[in-house]
């Protein structure tokens, strides 16, 4: 159990909360939500003890553990398997079975168990520090975003995992899916306050939206009251007869708490610009193209398919296997070893690469970041579309090299929308946003109307989506001409 007493932090004079008084009870998984920059990250690093609070004090059970999801890489071992038992303590030392599950659980082969650490890519390298974590079976998991990287095999494997935990978790994740399915409690970090509730991330949200709608109302109608009372006062005081109800009216007014208008939560609120494809022909085609970064590992094998107009195609499959891959052979980034790729001419693309934000300059600051699309974009327009990103007035000129990975991302974005496409490239575009902002991209691609090629590992995203899919599954890639609910119904997955 874990008691917080009169918690208050703020940075550079800005208070993020204060007066926090908050329980954390036995056998609770507790989904945290708020939106960027209200403290959910500096929350859990407060618990893991990484910094210290103005004031208040966070109490624990006696020899309770905490494992924090690290984003910090750091590999001593040689192999994988020796590098996660570095958790166990000399009582553990037989337990070197349970990692090995874990490893599996997370899309480990027995071959690759055996392999160092340091060579595997970023993701996994990731996937290295959650298996060392749940090694670990802390009293309490911290866990942020623990799905980015992930494939849908392993986000189903953690989540039954997590499902099983027997002790506390705390979760921050932009799956709003993901969360719902696994939580009992929610905590909610809005204006400056906790706010902690039994069931799910729908029932705060709306108990809040309600409460803000009825706040609304009350402060209306007691700005028309004060304002009919005090006309009264201007117009009677001076008169002898009505002084004294004048004065206690005066008193009354001074004693009411006045309600205040509530400042506007920013959002991400953005739609991408189409550029209209008045051709039947489709916009994109590849027949038989082959491609392999290891002769013994084919990732693409004589593999043909097109795009037409208005299809939203997400590919989908375990990581490792070539999806990315294929956006970069698509866009040009690399040559397919066989085959063609034609596209269109009247063909317009904007892309989101999973390592793309990497390519941000990071001496520019945003507003020059984004104009750098188009010179000969006037200023306003990228303004208004920095202000679209969340990147409002003075925000827009703040550098890219102090973005948070998030905001990153929604440059990226940002720089899509100065330009009128009818084909957007998506590779795991989720990652690093907030559960809002996700909401808000699923929706723009939605109703985006020209086509769309998709990784995603977001099976919400993937059934709202997707009409058709590009399947890495079983050794094979093909095509799937449905939506995820009918691959899963009709084939469903033979890689477990």
């Amino acid at each position: 159990m874990i008691r917080i007493k009169n918690l208050s932090v703020s940075f550079s004079g800005n208070v993020l909360f204060s007066d926090i008084n908050l329980n954390i009870n036995t056998k609770e998984k507790i989904g945290l939500i708020g939106r960027n920059g209200t403290g959910k990250s500096t929350f859990f690093k407060l618990l893991a003890n990484n910094i210290e609070p103005d004031l208040g004090l966070i109490e624990f059970s006696k020899n309770y553990k905490i494992g924090f999801l690290e984003q910090h890489i750091k590999f001593t071992e040689n192999t994988l398997i020796d590098e996660i038992c570095t958790v166990l303590n000399e009582e553990r030392q037989y337990e070197v079975w349970k990692g090995e599950k874990i490893l599996h659980g997370l899309g480990f082969t027995e071959e690759e168990i055996l392999e160092n650490p340091k060579l595997f890519s970023g993701g996994y390298q990731v996937k290295i520090n959650l298996a060392k974590l749940l090694l670990l079976e802390p009293n309490l998991l911290l866990l942020d975003e623990p799905t980015n990287y992930l494939d849908i095999h392993s986000i189903k494997w953690l989540k039954k995992f997590l499902l099983d935990w027997k002790d506390e978790i705390i979760l921050i994740t932009h799956d709003r899916s993901f969360m719902d399915s696994i939580v009992s409690h929610t905590i909610n970090i809005h204006r400056g306050n906790f706010r902690k509730v039994s069931g799910n991330t729908k029932k705060i949200t709306e108990q809040i939206e309600q409460e803000e709608v009825i706040h609304e109302k009350t402060r209306i109608n007691q700005e028309k009251n004060r304002k009919k009372t005090q006309e009264w006062i201007d117009r009677f005081k001076s008169k002898a007869t009505l002084a004294s109800r004048a004065q206690s009216k005066i008193k009354m007014l001074e004693k009411q708490e006045v309600f205040e208008k509530l400042s506007n939560m920013e959002k991400l609120d953005f739609k991408f610009t189409y550029h209209n494809y008045n051709s039947k022909e489709s916009l994109l085609k590849t027949e038989n193209i082959n491609f392999n970064y290891d002769k013994n590992k084919p990732l693409l094998k004589n593999f043909s398919t097109k795009v037409n107009k208005g299809d939203k195609i997400c590919i989908i499959g375990k990581n490792g296997k070539g999806k990315s891959t294929l956006l970069k052979l698509l866009h040009d980034e690399i040559k397919p070893h066989s085959g063609t790729i034609n596209i269109h001419s009247k063909t317009k693309i904007g892309y989101f690469g999973q390592m793309n934000i990497d390519r941000l300059t990071e001496e520019k600051t945003i507003y020059e970041e984004m104009q750098s699309v188009d010179e000969h974009i006037i200023e306003t327009t990228v303004r208004r579309t920095c202000a679209h990103m969340m990147f409002s007035g003075d925000l827009a000129d703040k550098k890219i090299s102090v973005l948070s990975g998030g905001e990153k991302s929604r440059v990226m974005l940002g720089k899509i929308l100065l330009k009128p496409v009818n084909m957007l490239f998506l590779d795991e575009p989720t990652n690093h946003l907030d559960m809002e902002s996700t909401e808000a991209l699923m929706n723009a691609v939605y109703s985006f109307s020209g086509s769309v090629l998709m990784v995603s590992h977001d099976e919400y995203f993937l059934n709202k989506i997707a009409n058709k899919l590009i399947i890495y599954d079983n050794g094979k890639v093909f095509n799937f001409n449905g939506t995820y609910k009918e691959f899963q119904k009709r084939i469903g997955w033979k890689d477990l």
